[in-house]
């Protein structure tokens, strides 16, 4: 079976080939390369399916002798479709690295634009953010700054850089408050890379780039420890990449951290804390560290919808990776089978926001004004209150 390399594959003529994207739709729409056709049924979860009916693939191809070069977001999957089409007798290659590969490609080449355009992208998302998207993020970001009074005179805040869509927006909107506001303020734009593959990196770094984003870096060896765990990966994983972001931020004479988690957020975190762990709790807008004295978390993208930050990233035409790590190749975020648990409970938010629109305003109300008259308990630093203790006085 035949490799290529996303090189190799734009110097092709494109009468010669078509190329077959096999990653869901949801991905496919967000981005994909140019002229490319979705064909998610040739995905590992869907193949055996088609492989007894093929002709699912003929409804897409107009021109079968042309070369099929399949697509899909690492090259582990395509390559596995590709020597299946192969035994079905097309003419088929796979393409190497997948669409990350390509998104790689295609951010070098824009962050080595000239000078003058890369400060008119700059200035069109920031532009952006104020005016075409001011209602949905500029407001609800300085609502959340306010009303949790998250900034104070004299901070020094790390901004916690994943290389995703919601540190990248938050990084953009608190360089704007800080030029803008009233309040003076230090920001450092906090950056781990603990052991991505070399194509995620590249597009982490090219997309701070292309957004004016002045990195600091440092690197860790997080997922190699993560490696050897078993059981709950993902979680050894968050708690050492919160310690090591403090310890850093720290050294860096920073006072706070800042987070991008959305009202998405918080509200599925609400809801996965009854279902799962019967508890009625969520992601606070902001807290002290327990370990690292004098430190604070702030998370100024509260109230901001995620749909309304990637309808920002579209308008702006930016595109992030949509996981790192590693270990998740293969989830479904990344276009594998397996879904997270807050996958689920975000689809299931979805489902009944179809039906009722206010469904995320109330789930998020249950945790901003609790009546300790309707609860049968609660606690706080150890001091526990149970209705009884005063229904008869």
């Amino acid at each position: 079976m035949r490799r290529i390399t996303v090189e190799e594959l734009e110097q092709m003529a494109p009468d010669s080939r078509v190329v077959v994207d096999i990653r869901p739709e949801e991905l496919f729409r967000k981005g994909t390369y140019p002229g490319a056709v979705n064909a998610p049924f040739l995905a590992p979860e869907l193949r055996e399916e088609f492989l007894e009916d093929p002709r699912a693939l003929d409804g897409i191809l107009q021109d079968k002798e042309k070369l099929i070069c399949i697509l899909c977001h690492t090259g582990s999957a395509s390559a596995e479709a590709a020597e299946d089409l192969e035994e079905l007798g097309y003419n088929v290659c796979d393409v190497e690295g997948g669409y990350r590969a390509y998104l790689r490609r295609s951010l070098e080449e824009k962050a080595s634009a000239s000078e003058e355009l890369a400060k008119e992208r700059i200035a069109r998302a920031e532009r952006s953010i104020i005016k075409k998207f001011r209602k949905q993020l500029w407001t609800r970001f300085t609502k959340a700054v306010t009303d949790y009074r998250l900034i104070s005179e004299g901070d020094r805040i790390a901004v916690c850089i994943s290389g995703g869509k919601d540190s990248m927006l938050m990084a953009k909107l608190l360089q704007e408050i800080q030029r803008h506001g009233k309040i003076p303020f230090e920001l450092v734009f906090l950056c781990m890379n603990p052991g991505y593959n070399a194509d995620n990196w590249a597009i982490v770094q090219n997309n701070a780039a292309l957004l004016g984003i002045p990195l600091t870096v440092f690197n860790s060896d997080i997922f190699d420890i993560v490696a050897a765990e078993e059981h709950h990966p993902c979680y050894l994983c968050a708690r050492m990449r919160r310690g090591f972001l403090y310890a850093n931020a720290k050294k860096l004479g920073c006072n706070k951290i800042a987070l991008g988690h959305h009202y998405d957020d918080v509200i599925e975190t609400i809801l996965m804390g009854i279902l799962y762990s019967g508890k009625t709790e969520t992601m606070m807008p902001k807290h002290h560290s327990q370990n690292f004295e004098g430190m604070e978390l702030i998370r100024p993208l509260y109230l901001i919808r995620e749909k309304d930050i990637c309808a920002w990233r579209d308008y702006n035409d930016l595109h992030f990776i949509q996981c790192a790590c590693r270990f998740t190749e293969h989830c479904a975020t990344c276009g594998g089978a397996h879904a997270s648990k807050r996958e689920e409970v975000k689809r299931l938010i979805a489902q009944f926001s179809e039906e009722d629109p206010v469904i995320a305003q109330n789930i998020f109300n249950c945790v901003r004004d609790i009546n300790l008259r309707t609860v049968l308990g609660c606690h706080k630093d150890g001091v526990y209150y149970n209705f009884l203790d005063d229904y008869d006085g």
